[in-house]
């Protein structure tokens, strides 16, 4: 089936099919409900479930009809199962949000572009949040930035999971382009020294953290 189908994952009844269409940091369009809402009429599809990652999953797909939903569709997938970044959860930030310090949204798409797809040791999964508050329960993702008035937190190794960590800071008071670099200095050294299917969470408790503070802030 994944050799016919990318994107499709098997269900528990062993004969029906779950795919989740990209949406970067949760935003969506009218055309994009119009799309999804004309293929789940058209196709029969049972269940449409938003999930933790703001993503919308189309659950109990008749395989035949996978290939068809995603031409019918034209959305990138939302990765699920493969090594890489999953995807980048964002709060509202400066955009609506009173509270709001930072461009949350601005900043997880840009990571989302940026990294979208990155291979990676295990599934990355991100959370930027705008302020302290940290409403996209940064501190429990792999990688987490939280905005500051003085600028980005950047935090790594949590896990919100059946082994929950809270990530480490690795810096604070970035600059945007300051924060993407160090993202991406920090998932190149994951990358190089994780195991496969690693968590982030694991491998800092296997390697330790000031391991990766001295590695990515060249210290």
């Amino acid at each position: 089936m994944e050799k016919k189908a990318k994107g499709a994952i098997l269900q528990r009844d062993k004969e029906t099919y779950a795919i989740v269409p990209r949406t970067p940091v949760g935003l969506v369009t009218p055309e994009i409900f119009e799309k999804i809402t004309a293929v789940v009429k058209k196709y029969n599809i049972p269940i449409m479930k938003i999930t933790s990652g703001q993503r919308l999953a189309l659950v109990g797909i008749k395989e035949d009809d996978v290939n068809k939903v995603w031409n019918d569709l034209a959305m990138d997938i939302g990765r699920a199962k493969e090594l890489c970044v999953h995807y980048v959860q964002a709060c509202p930030g400066t955009a609506v949000c009173k509270f709001g310090v930072r461009d949350s949204l601005g900043m997880g798409i840009e990571l989302e572009q940026t990294f979208e797809n990155y291979e990676q040791p295990a599934k990355v999964k991100f959370g930027v949040s705008g302020c302290p508050l940290c409403c996209a329960e940064s501190y429990v993702r792999d990688v987490g930035l939280i905005g500051k008035r003085k600028g980005w937190i950047v935090t790594f190794g949590g896990n919100a999971g059946g082994r929950p960590r809270i990530g480490d800071v690795i810096a604070e008071n970035l600059s945007k382009e300051e924060a993407i670099q160090l993202v991406r200095d920090i998932l190149q050294y994951y990358k190089e020294n994780g195991k496969k299917k690693e968590r982030t969470a694991r491998f800092v408790e296997r390697v330790g953290i000031e391991s990766v503070r001295q590695a990515v802030l060249k210290t």
